[in-house]
């Protein structure tokens, strides 16, 4: 525990074939058939996880995932079988592509860093002169980036990963159209909430010989969303546009000297950026969810956790 943030997990879950520590999820494999992902309040940016947890995100982004992993259930499969608890999804194991798909509907972030420092390229996808930052795209693109188990994801065009093996073409062309399926449904659920989807980024894996989707899905570790009120006037202007995503963390880090890479020092995160982090954790929560969040007790996670997984696989394996 760092704090009341719930940074690190060490379950001793029965049948654990495998135990993966990711960024923010530590992923343990059942008998190689199931996975239990615990979502810790770990952030990362640029690549490298920070120093102190954010209390509350992990239960955040769990939640908001498993509703829009039911929510597109239609659309794809996904891996998920249920959520015990606020911080845990249980779900199938499955082969995941080395691929993730990365759909941006705007010029904002890595692309518009990308365009600002004079590409007019994106993953082998042109892009048009006189473009601003934050300005929509006349349909959404997809800029895929290659799965690193550590370090940088790289940018990496279509042509480039069906010419290196990675995905075989045919199956290339059913993630392209799922993803751009599943950014539909996000931006139209976005919209009833008075939010703009942005950008995000699908991973997908295959069961049994079908795609389906897996990991997170439309979260603010993975997503980027703007209020959609205020938006024209505010790209017209040039100004910032209010956003709840991930997006702040790196502008602090950037003002602060830090962009992950080798030599620069994290700067440190005050107990009061720490509550603001948090609070707009939840803010998107509330805001993308229509529901109120409730803030649970965080001393006894761990317990609850174990007991509430303990009971969900004992119902699986029987």
């Amino acid at each position: 525990m760092d704090g009341k943030a719930f940074t690190q997990t060490d379950f001793q879950f029965e049948g654990v074939t495998s135990r993966y520590v990711g960024k923010v999820r530590d992923v343990y494999t059942i008998r190689n058939q199931y996975m239990i992902i615990v979502v810790t309040d770990r952030i990362s940016a640029f690549d490298v996880i920070l120093p102190r947890g954010i209390p509350y995100k992990g239960q955040v982004l769990n939640r908001i995932a498993v509703k829009f992993l039911d929510a597109s259930a239609g659309i794809v499969p996904n891996w998920k079988i249920s959520s015990p608890h606020p911080n845990v999804t249980i779900g199938y194991k499955a082969k995941p592509y080395k691929v993730e798909m990365v759909v941006r509907g705007y010029l904002t972030g890595h692309a518009w860093r990308e365009y600002r420092s004079g590409k007019r390229e994106i993953c082998g996808i042109p892009l048009q002169e006189g473009m601003k930052e934050h300005q929509r795209f006349d349909e959404p693109v997809i800029t895929p980036t290659t799965k690193a188990e550590f370090g940088h994801d790289e940018d990496i065009s279509k042509e480039e990963i069906i010419r290196s093996g990675l995905v075989p073409a045919e199956e290339y062309e059913e993630l392209e159209r799922l993803s751009l399926a599943l950014f539909r449904q996000g931006t139209e659920m976005a919209a009833e909430k008075g939010l703009i989807l942005v950008d995000t980024k699908y991973e997908f894996g295959k069961k049994d010989g079908q795609i389906i989707l897996i990991d997170e899905i439309h979260t603010p570790d993975s997503s980027r969303y703007f209020y959609a009120e205020g938006y024209e006037e505010r790209l017209a202007k040039g100004e910032p546009q209010r956003q709840l995503s991930k997006e702040f963390v790196r502008e602090w880090l950037m003002e602060n000297g830090f962009q992950g890479k080798e030599g620069q020092q994290i700067p440190e995160m005050t107990d009061a950026f720490v509550e603001l982090v948090s609070d707009r954790y939840i803010e998107l929560y509330e805001k993308i969810t229509g529901e109120k969040f409730t803030k649970g007790p965080l001393d006894d996670l761990e317990e609850e956790i174990y007991i509430s997984v303990f009971e969900e696989m004992s119902r699986l394996i029987r």
